[in-house]
């Protein structure tokens, strides 16, 4: 199937995903989060999948069958595997920005070093890169690349083509425990993003680990750490941690207040008391919240935060 959805998405509203990578899974990184499963051709070498003619035509097709309320606000490249090894990836954006819907293309961003690449990126209005790591070392371990591959020349081309591109560009980083949760790499990793300038950094766990690795998402302690890390340094920061709250604002409804927010950022004790004074509620409210397990405390700085709880899906 080349297309999909829409899915309902914090980030891009209404997609509908495109698979441009022709099953089994290709992929330029084996990492050890994925929830696609295992990459079974680990490659670095650009190839031609589908043709950008028929991606077109299946899109242009899927989109004339969807009613007016699930018309998609994107189509997004999230493939079965990485998207930019595709070698027609170019052209294949182009033609479907003849549907006059902006193109969303999820990375790895692990081959930007590629002129190429970054000129086939180029048109689309929204990318995002995916950033895990702060040194080789960490980057060996988690994403487990494709031999060849090199992390400063890695980090420099991720800084060339943020400096080049034109779109919405925001990062990714996914968090596990015990092997990238760290401070010292969530300080190095957010020093990397800050040097990209995007407009949004997300945080995100794995919630469907991958078959035969033992591999968790962090306590909430550490989103909070990671959250915090990432907002000292001025970097406009949230949470993908499976919820995909309507809003995170004043609603007037306070359950839905508290767990819209708390599912994108930790909400501090203090922001929490004005929250329930807006709504004229008692904390009661959140002490309900916690007993129910859709909320947990987090001290972080001598500060009380509370941040939505997320359980693990297997």
């Amino acid at each position: 199937m080349i297309s999909f959805g829409p899915v309902p998405s914090r980030r891009l509203g209404k997609s509908l995903g495109i698979n441009n990578i022709i099953s089994p899974k290709v992929c330029s990184y084996s990492c050890i989060y994925c929830q696609v499963g295992k990459t079974i051709k680990k490659s670095s070498v650009r190839e031609s999948f589908y043709k950008p003619d028929v991606i077109y035509e299946k899109v242009v097709k899927h989109i004339d069958q969807l009613g007016s309320e699930n018309y998609p606000d994107y189509l997004t490249f999230v493939s079965n595997g990485e998207p930019t090894l595709d070698i027609n990836l170019g052209r294949s954006i182009r033609l479907l920005k003849k549907t006059g819907i902006p193109v969303a293309v999820i990375t790895n961003a692990s081959l930007l070093e590629y002129e190429s690449i970054r000129e086939d990126l180029s048109p689309a209005d929204w990318v995002s890169l995916k950033m895990d790591a702060g040194d080789s070392d960490k980057w060996q371990k988690v994403n487990r690349p494709a031999p060849g591959l090199d992390f400063e020349k890695l980090t420099e081309s991720k800084k060339l083509f943020a400096s080049e591109f034109r779109g919405i560009l925001c990062t990714e980083t996914m968090l596990v425990d015990r092997i990238n949760d760290f401070p010292e790499n969530l300080t190095n990793v957010a020093q990397l993003i800050k040097n990209l300038n995007p407009a949004k950094a997300y945080l995100s766990i794995p919630i469907r680990p991958p078959a035969g690795f033992s591999v968790k998402a962090p306590d909430p302690e550490k989103l909070n750490q990671a959250w915090q890390i990432f907002s000292d340094m001025n970097i406009k920061t949230e949470f993908l941690t499976g919820f995909e709250g309507t809003n995170a604002g004043f609603t007037g409804n306070i359950y839905e207040d508290i767990l819209n927010i708390t599912a994108v950022h930790p909400l501090r004790e203090d922001s929490m008391i004005k929250l329930l004074e807006n709504d004229n509620a008692g904390y009661e409210v959140v002490e309900s919240l916690i007993r129910q397990r859709l909320i947990r405390v987090s001290v972080y700085d001598g500060k009380k935060f509370y941040l939505r709880e997320y359980h693990l899906v297997i």
